[in-house]
């Protein structure tokens, strides 16, 4: 990972992918001397959560900032995206969340009956996670919506992006892309596509089933997609993830957007997802356990951990290659 180098900030600075990751780092985790606590997580470890050792366990704390274009889009909304967001962030650390804060920026001349709709939307996400909303801030300015949710949760196991472990198996929870797809096909205007949704959802109750097995680490593949998330997972654990493309489950029209567009479905956002590695002797009982659960009917075991390094993805025809990560995500606003 090099330095940051450039005079400004982009957008593609704030994408997924390399070029966020070297910002971070460069900008970010450096320029604060006390950024961990002592046995926990921290700002070092770019994990989707930090964490604080309490009570022979950890307390898991998580935020994150949403702005999307369109703020409503098929099978979701900004304010759906930020609590689930949140809430899967906490969850795949293995910790139950507990309790969530909001922090809402409005732009002046924003239409009431629209923001009644995105909290309308919250309130229903926080319900259907069991998790309560408790504290909250709200300012007007700017002119675009954002709205920041941050999460608390606890946990006696807590995993992490270096948790994976030689002879793992990788599981996908379901079909990758749609998000992303979703996001393309309004932006675009394409009509053939327009079933398309979005597959944003609270994954907590879903991942508490799983939890009893032997699982070592989780991530939910957001901005960059499964490429991002498995190239984390492989550079934070030290090992080879060898992947076999025809596994992994897409969508026909989530193929079908990408190759209109000249993109990789492995590098679109997922918002209702989770990457997975699991010790080879319970991943049966957790590809089973996610198949009785709605979000994770379609779950697919796509490759193992083995000794080495890098991501190795062998295609369709047969062929291996190196998947690297994406510069920066393709579909820029999105989360």
């Amino acid at each position: 990972m090099g330095e940051f180098t450039s005079d400004i900030i982009k957008s593609e600075h704030g994408g997924g992918g390399e070029m966020m990751e070297t910002m971070i780092k460069s900008l970010y985790v450096n320029g604060f001397s006390l950024n961990t606590i002592k046995g926990g997580l921290g700002l070092p470890d770019m994990d989707d959560s930090g964490s604080i050792p309490f009570d022979e366990g950890h307390i898991v704390f998580s935020t994150d900032s949403h702005t999307v274009t369109p703020l409503f889009f098929p099978g979701g909304d900004i304010g759906r995206l930020s609590i689930s967001g949140t809430i899967n962030d906490v969850s795949v650390m293995g910790a139950k969340p507990l309790a969530l804060s909001s922090g809402v920026i409005l732009p002046e001349g924003f239409p009431t009956e629209q923001f009644r709709k995105v909290i309308k939307s919250m309130d229903e996400t926080l319900k259907e996670a069991g998790v309560p909303l408790i504290t909250g801030d709200t300012k007007v300015a700017g002119n675009d919506l954002f709205i920041n949710t941050s999460g608390v949760g606890y946990t006696k196991n807590l995993l992490s992006d270096k948790g994976l472990k030689e002879g793992d198996l990788i599981i996908v929870s379901g079909t990758v892309g749609d998000h992303g797809a979703a996001m393309l096909s309004v932006r675009e205007d394409i009509p053939f596509l327009s079933n398309i949704k979005s597959d944003v959802a609270p994954l907590n109750r879903m991942i508490e089933k799983i939890l009893p097995h032997n699982i070592h680490s989780m991530k939910d593949p957001t901005r960059g997609g499964i490429a991002n998330a498995l190239n984390e997972f492989s550079r934070k654990s030290g090992v080879r993830i060898e992947i076999k493309e025809e596994k992994i489950p897409v969508r026909e029209e989530v193929s079908s957007i990408c190759d209109i567009l000249g993109l990789n479905f492995m590098e679109i956002a997922c918002e209702g997802k989770v990457l997975i590695s699991v010790s080879r002797e319970d991943a049966e009982a957790v590809i089973d356990t996610l198949r009785r659960d709605r979000r994770g009917k379609n779950a697919a075991i796509i490759g193992e951990v083995k000794k080495g390094e890098k991501v190795i993805l062998e295609t369709v025809i047969g062929g291996r290659r190196i998947l690297e990560p994406p510069v920066a995500d393709p579909v820029p606003r999105v989360c």
